[in-house]
């Protein structure tokens, strides 16, 4: 390997630089090696080595939303409660009916 001889710093969330260290102390590997790695890999398949993604929503989330949107704009009248209780109790109620 070449001579190390350039610093990289990189601001991370503690949590996830904590996470990172125990999976990489699990693996006999130390942060500069797993980023070295990564370094490498990139490299070598001339792009980042995962694939990069945004998850694509169910047909449900999408018509949740849409729903949401209706209800917000006016455009479909919903049902409210004053409180939790009050919305369990309606639910309790709707299933004894189809119970």
């Amino acid at each position: 390997m070449d001579n190390l001889n350039s610093v990289i710093n990189v601001n991370v969330p503690t949590s996830i630089k904590e996470e990172a260290t125990n999976l990489f102390n699990s693996l006999c590997l130390n942060m500069t090696t797993a980023i070295n790695m990564f370094l490498v890999k990139s490299i070598n398949e001339w792009g980042i080595p995962f694939e990069i993604k945004a998850p694509k929503p169910s047909m449900e989330l999408l018509e949740s939303i849409q729903e949401g949107e209706n209800i917000l704009s006016g455009k479909v009248d919903a049902k409210k409660y004053h409180n939790v209780k009050e919305m369990f109790a309606e639910l309790d109620k709707e299933i004894e009916k189809d119970a």
